[in-house]
């Protein structure tokens, strides 16, 4: 499994445990071991740019999700492939941690790859579904942390 993370924020961060998040997620969900992810960790400015041209939203956001090759939950038997990128934001992330910035991160990071892989949360009843599934992969993770 590759997961790439590059740290431009200007932020002090942890980034071994958000690859391990990561890696623990990609497992989760049934993908092949051999799936890349990117992830990125901008500064607000860098967000705030890739919001607008992305989303067509301004300001910052905590998490920008960019899937590559569309694979879906469960999908291991049908070989590796990328994942897609996912970019967070410390700044704006702390901003809204309400379990310290590492566990937001982790959570964003889990968030990011779900949204990858095809889970959204526009519709009530879908986000009940990713945010109860992003909750249980963060709490079955921080259990092996201990």
């Amino acid at each position: 499994m590759a997961v790439l993370i590059e740290n431009e924020s200007g932020f002090e961060c942890s980034l071994t445990p958000i690859v391990s998040v990561a890696e623990f997620a990609i497992e989760a969900m049934g993908l092949h071991l051999e799936c890349e992810l990117e992830i990125l960790l901008v500064d607000e400015a860098r967000m705030s740019e890739l919001h607008v041209e992305w989303m067509d939203l301004p300001g910052p956001t905590d998490v920008l999700s960019f899937p590559m090759d569309e694979l879906l939950p469960h999908s291991a038997a049908d070989g590796p492939g990328i994942i897609g990128d996912i970019v967070l934001c410390p700044q704006f992330a702390a901003l809204q941690a309400k379990n310290g910035l590492d566990s937001e991160l982790h959570l964003l990071t889990i968030h990011g790859i779900l949204h990858c892989i095809g889970y959204d949360h526009a519709e009530k009843e879908d986000e009940k579904v990713m945010f109860a599934l992003q909750e249980k992969i963060l709490v079955d993770w921080q259990r092996l942390q201990k």
